[in-house]
Protein backbone atom coordinates (compact mmCIF):
# COMPACT_ATOMS: atom_id res chain seq x y z
CA UNK A 1 0.00 0.00 0.00
CA UNK A 2 1.38 3.29 -0.52
CA UNK A 3 1.64 4.93 2.64
CA UNK A 4 4.31 7.45 1.29
CA UNK A 5 1.66 9.08 -1.16
CA UNK A 6 -0.17 9.60 1.99
CA UNK A 7 2.30 10.83 3.90
CA UNK A 8 3.55 13.10 1.17
CA UNK A 9 -0.03 14.90 1.07
CA UNK A 10 -0.09 15.55 4.61
CA UNK A 11 3.49 16.85 4.68
CA UNK A 12 1.83 19.35 2.09
CA UNK A 13 -0.26 21.05 4.98
CA UNK A 14 1.43 20.17 8.52
CA UNK A 15 4.95 18.91 9.88
CA UNK A 16 4.77 15.34 11.35
CA UNK A 17 7.50 13.40 13.76
CA UNK A 18 8.26 10.16 13.06
CA UNK A 19 6.33 8.83 15.90
CA UNK A 20 3.09 10.99 14.84
CA UNK A 21 3.77 9.40 11.50
CA UNK A 22 3.48 6.22 12.83
CA UNK A 23 0.73 6.53 14.65
CA UNK A 24 -1.75 7.54 11.93
CA UNK A 25 -0.42 4.55 10.13
CA UNK A 26 -1.31 2.02 12.47
CA UNK A 27 -4.95 3.51 12.18
CA UNK A 28 -5.74 2.89 8.54
CA UNK A 29 -7.02 0.31 7.00
CA UNK A 30 -6.37 -0.53 3.16
CA UNK A 31 -9.10 -1.51 0.98
CA UNK A 32 -9.02 -2.92 -2.78
CA UNK A 33 -11.66 -2.05 -5.10
CA UNK A 34 -12.53 -3.47 -8.21
CA UNK A 35 -13.55 -1.67 -10.99
CA UNK A 36 -17.72 -1.01 -10.48
CA UNK A 37 -17.07 -2.08 -6.68
CA UNK A 38 -18.78 -0.06 -4.03
CA UNK A 39 -17.18 1.54 -1.33
CA UNK A 40 -20.56 3.10 -0.12
CA UNK A 41 -24.20 3.00 -1.64
CA UNK A 42 -26.64 5.67 -1.20
CA UNK A 43 -28.36 4.41 2.34
CA UNK A 44 -25.36 3.37 3.89
CA UNK A 45 -23.53 5.43 7.05
CA UNK A 46 -19.92 6.93 5.84
CA UNK A 47 -17.71 4.94 8.83
CA UNK A 48 -14.83 6.28 7.86
CA UNK A 49 -12.19 8.45 5.94
CA UNK A 50 -11.19 7.77 2.20
CA UNK A 51 -7.99 8.62 0.97
CA UNK A 52 -7.10 6.89 -2.69
CA UNK A 53 -3.67 5.46 -3.23
CA UNK A 54 -3.99 4.22 -7.05
CA UNK A 55 -6.56 3.74 -9.15
CA UNK A 56 -9.31 6.35 -9.28
CA UNK A 57 -13.34 6.45 -7.60
CA UNK A 58 -15.88 8.52 -8.40
CA UNK A 59 -19.13 9.65 -5.96
CA UNK A 60 -22.44 10.78 -7.07
CA UNK A 61 -25.66 10.42 -6.79
CA UNK A 62 -29.11 9.17 -8.79
CA UNK A 63 -32.04 11.16 -9.23
CA UNK A 64 -35.67 9.86 -9.82
CA UNK A 65 -35.74 9.36 -13.34
CA UNK A 66 -32.30 7.39 -12.60
CA UNK A 67 -29.86 9.67 -14.30
CA UNK A 68 -26.43 9.84 -12.72
CA UNK A 69 -24.79 13.23 -11.33
CA UNK A 70 -21.73 12.98 -10.63
CA UNK A 71 -19.65 15.18 -7.98
CA UNK A 72 -16.13 14.30 -7.62
CA UNK A 73 -13.46 12.00 -9.32
CA UNK A 74 -10.96 10.93 -6.80
CA UNK A 75 -7.39 9.60 -8.36
CA UNK A 76 -4.43 8.90 -6.33
CA UNK A 77 -3.85 11.64 -3.86
CA UNK A 78 -7.38 12.57 -3.09
CA UNK A 79 -9.78 12.42 -0.34
CA UNK A 80 -13.46 11.39 -1.37
CA UNK A 81 -16.52 10.44 1.30
CA UNK A 82 -20.46 11.49 1.97
CA UNK A 83 -19.54 14.25 4.38
CA UNK A 84 -22.80 14.35 5.57
CA UNK A 85 -22.95 11.10 6.34
CA UNK A 86 -19.40 10.83 7.67
CA UNK A 87 -20.54 13.97 10.12
CA UNK A 88 -23.89 13.35 11.19
CA UNK A 89 -23.24 9.50 11.46
CA UNK A 90 -26.11 9.02 9.57
CA UNK A 91 -27.73 7.39 6.02
CA UNK A 92 -26.24 8.68 3.10
CA UNK A 93 -26.84 10.65 -0.07
CA UNK A 94 -24.48 9.30 -2.08
CA UNK A 95 -22.69 6.38 -4.28
CA UNK A 96 -18.93 6.11 -4.30
CA UNK A 97 -17.80 3.04 -6.79
CA UNK A 98 -14.41 2.55 -8.12
CA UNK A 99 -13.77 3.67 -12.23
CA UNK A 100 -10.70 1.24 -12.64
CA UNK A 101 -9.43 -1.54 -9.91
CA UNK A 102 -8.33 0.76 -6.96
CA UNK A 103 -6.37 1.33 -3.45
CA UNK A 104 -7.63 3.60 -0.58
CA UNK A 105 -6.15 3.95 2.98
CA UNK A 106 -9.03 4.25 5.34
CA UNK A 107 -9.35 6.11 8.75
CA UNK A 108 -12.87 5.34 10.99
CA UNK A 109 -14.85 8.02 12.32
CA UNK A 110 -13.07 6.72 15.97
CA UNK A 111 -9.66 6.45 15.13
CA UNK A 112 -9.88 9.81 13.62
CA UNK A 113 -11.37 11.47 16.50
CA UNK A 114 -8.42 9.78 19.26
CA UNK A 115 -5.93 10.82 16.96
CA UNK A 116 -7.28 14.63 16.67
CA UNK A 117 -7.37 14.61 20.72
CA UNK A 118 -3.57 12.97 20.46
CA UNK A 119 -2.09 14.49 17.53
CA UNK A 120 -3.58 18.00 17.81
CA UNK A 121 -1.97 19.58 14.71
CA UNK A 122 -4.43 17.20 12.83
CA UNK A 123 -7.06 19.09 13.22
CA UNK A 124 -5.08 22.13 11.01
CA UNK A 125 -4.45 19.38 8.29
CA UNK A 126 -8.41 18.51 8.40
CA UNK A 127 -9.30 22.28 8.72
CA UNK A 128 -7.28 22.91 5.21
CA UNK A 129 -8.87 20.31 3.76
CA UNK A 130 -12.23 21.11 4.54
CA UNK A 131 -11.51 24.69 3.70
CA UNK A 132 -10.37 23.80 0.29
CA UNK A 133 -12.92 21.44 -0.43
CA UNK A 134 -15.69 24.03 0.61
CA UNK A 135 -13.71 26.39 -2.01
CA UNK A 136 -13.61 23.97 -5.01
CA UNK A 137 -17.70 23.27 -4.14
CA UNK A 138 -18.85 26.96 -4.45
CA UNK A 139 -16.36 27.71 -7.26
CA UNK A 140 -17.80 24.51 -9.09
CA UNK A 141 -21.57 25.55 -8.13
CA UNK A 142 -21.11 28.72 -9.24
CA UNK A 143 -19.47 27.80 -12.90
CA UNK A 144 -22.45 25.80 -13.26
CA UNK A 145 -24.49 28.04 -12.78
CA UNK A 146 -23.04 30.71 -14.56
CA UNK A 147 -20.54 29.39 -17.45
CA UNK A 148 -21.52 27.48 -21.27
CA UNK A 149 -20.63 23.81 -21.17
CA UNK A 150 -17.34 24.36 -23.46
CA UNK A 151 -15.53 26.40 -20.39
CA UNK A 152 -17.20 23.92 -17.37
CA UNK A 153 -15.39 21.29 -19.47
CA UNK A 154 -12.26 22.95 -19.61
CA UNK A 155 -12.64 23.86 -16.39
CA UNK A 156 -13.08 19.99 -15.53
CA UNK A 157 -9.85 19.12 -17.95
CA UNK A 158 -7.39 21.11 -16.03
CA UNK A 159 -8.93 20.13 -12.66
CA UNK A 160 -8.22 16.51 -13.80
CA UNK A 161 -5.72 16.68 -16.48
CA UNK A 162 -5.03 12.59 -15.74
CA UNK A 163 -8.44 11.35 -16.52
CA UNK A 164 -9.58 12.48 -19.65
CA UNK A 165 -8.29 9.70 -21.54
CA UNK A 166 -9.46 7.03 -18.00
CA UNK A 167 -12.96 8.44 -18.33
CA UNK A 168 -16.10 7.45 -20.21
CA UNK A 169 -17.31 10.71 -21.98
CA UNK A 170 -20.78 9.74 -20.12
CA UNK A 171 -19.57 10.00 -16.59
CA UNK A 172 -17.67 13.64 -17.70
CA UNK A 173 -20.81 14.63 -19.34
CA UNK A 174 -22.37 14.05 -16.10
CA UNK A 175 -19.53 15.81 -13.78
CA UNK A 176 -20.15 19.04 -16.13
CA UNK A 177 -24.03 18.58 -16.27
CA UNK A 178 -24.69 17.96 -20.12
CA UNK A 179 -26.11 14.90 -21.48
CA UNK A 180 -23.27 12.35 -22.86
CA UNK A 181 -24.85 13.31 -26.34
CA UNK A 182 -24.42 17.11 -25.97
CA UNK A 183 -20.55 16.66 -24.89
CA UNK A 184 -20.23 14.85 -27.72
CA UNK A 185 -21.57 16.72 -30.03
CA UNK A 186 -20.06 20.32 -28.69
CA UNK A 187 -16.23 18.17 -28.89
CA UNK A 188 -17.12 17.58 -32.26
CA UNK A 189 -17.45 21.36 -33.05
CA UNK A 190 -14.58 22.03 -30.65
CA UNK A 191 -12.02 19.92 -32.90
CA UNK A 192 -13.93 20.88 -36.29
CA UNK A 193 -12.81 24.78 -35.12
Amino acid sequence: MNYELFLDHISKHISLNKEEEGQILTQLKNKKLRKKQFLLQEGDVQRQRAFVTAGCVRSYSIDKNGFEHVLQFAPPGWWIGDMRSYITQEPGILNIDAIEDSELLLLSKEATDQLLISIPKLERLFRILTENSLATYQQRLIDNLSLPAIERYNNFCRLYPSLIELLPQKQIASYIGVTPEFLSKMLRQQSEK
